[in-house]
């Protein structure tokens, strides 16, 4: 069965820094373009940030020199750090596969940034 599972958020004052987790059972990140989302109340679900099997990386504007995504092969795990935290970026983050078919989407990870 694949699995996503997201973990590391929390509540962090604004200008500070969280590393989220997201890791895969029964599929091979490597292999995939992967990539985080976030949702906030009311809002629809955005990319904030993609990964290519070869590790080149994509980010949203509004995230842009502040997030970084990064994978480790070994551990099958893809890693969102987040520094700079706005108010902003106060959301639900998911991670799953770019494009679709989508994996079964993950409980997810809040963060939320107070100011």
């Amino acid at each position: 069965q694949v699995q996503l599972v997201e973990s590391g958020g929390g509540l962090v004052q604004a200008g500070g820094s969280l590393r989220l987790s997201c890791a895969a059972s029964g599929i091979i990140l490597s292999s995939k373009l992967m990539a985080w989302f976030r949702q906030a109340p009311g809002k629809q679900r955005e990319v904030v940030a993609f990964i290519t099997s070869g590790k080149s990386t994509g980010y949203a504007d509004s995230v842009k020199g502040r997030f970084t995504i990064s994978r480790d092969d070994f551990k099958n795990t893809v890693y969102l750090q987040m520094n700079s935290l706005k108010p902003e970026d106060t959301a639900v983050y998911y991670c799953n596969k770019r494009y679709g078919p989508q994996i079964s989407w993950g409980q997810g990870t809040q963060v939320t940034v107070s100011s």
